[in-house]
């Protein structure tokens, strides 16, 4: 757990590094990337540490305060990855099906501000049940079968009625994975249309290269989210209920930089001329040295 953490680190931020630094790569499209990257950094920081805590030790003592405040930021930065992962679609479909048009629409500015009002929504919005949620009481056995500080572990230990709570996620899942979800399948639908009108087959292929990506980063978030919380299995047995959060909350910030560094031209010839600048300038020094 404590290698995958690592790695996890390391890569998101050896995009975020490349992309800052590489002027190839200054498009809304990597923009964005770095914004996706900065919410993986940010949830496995919340999530893993504690957890590598509760495995080492088989088991944690939290106050409800810091059970409450992960679950909150847990809970926005997934719902901000959410709404970046949605830009991010629109941005491919206005990149593939008006690329005329591109330029003038996807501007810096109008960038920075789909990228801060994904942040804002994600945290404020999130508020609303985590209020509620906070709320609640807590006679029984305070004792969460989890790895971290979930919301249906939680709910499960509450004496209170939790029907305004799961009234309260249901509509914040409509709000930011079902609405979310479709506006990305209907981009998608297009995308696919527009490339398939492409006469060329190396114009098809340019063209799918640069949402592919994305299009599998998506499908894997989106999965487990549903697999969690949209249509949870009845009677779901706590050890997968555990597996499907580490997909979610562990490996799949581990590989969104893999997979947009591995299927990315780009960003693999921007770490190679960045790398190869490094090797030059240290070789330079031991020379003058």
């Amino acid at each position: 757990m404590l290698l995958i953490y690592c790695v996890t680190i390391c890569g998101n931020l050896l995009i975020i590094l490349v992309v800052s630094y590489s002027r190839s790569l200054h498009s809304p499209m990597y923009f964005f990337l770095t914004q996706l990257s900065f919410t993986d950094i940010l949830l496995s920081t919340i999530i893993v540490p504690n957890m590598l805590h509760v495995v080492l030790y088989e088991g944690s003592y939290v106050s409800f305060i810091g059970c409450i405040t992960q679950l909150y930021f847990f809970s926005a930065s997934e719902a901000s990855e959410c709404l970046l992962l949605t830009v991010m679609s629109y941005d491919r479909y206005i990149a593939i099906c008006n690329p005329l048009h591109y330029t003038s629409i996807m501007t810096s500015a109008h960038c920075v501000q789909l990228s801060i009002s994904s942040w804002m929504v994600g945290f404020s919005i999130i508020c609303i049940g985590i209020l509620t949620t906070s709320m609640l009481y807590f006679c029984g056995p305070n004792i969460i079968d989890h790895l971290f500080c979930d919301l249906v572990p939680l709910l499960n230990i509450s004496c209170s009625d939790t029907f305004l709570v799961q009234l309260e996620v249901s509509l914040l899942s409509i709000l930011l994975v079902i609405i979310p979800s479709i506006i990305i399948v209907m981009s998608y639908v297009n995308i696919i249309i527009t490339i398939l009108r492409i006469p060329s087959r190396i114009g098809r292929q340019k063209a799918f290269s640069t949402c592919s990506s994305h299009l599998i980063v998506v499908s894997i978030f989106y999965w487990t989210l549903f697999s969690v919380y949209v249509f949870p299995t009845r009677g779901q047995s706590s050890t997968i209920s555990k597996v499907l959060s580490l997909l979610y909350t562990v490996f799949t910030p581990l590989t969104n930089p893999i997979i947009y560094t591995l299927r990315n031209k780009e960003i693999r010839k921007a770490i190679h001329e960045k790398s190869h600048k490094c090797i030059i300038y240290f070789n330079s020094r031991e020379n003058s040295i």
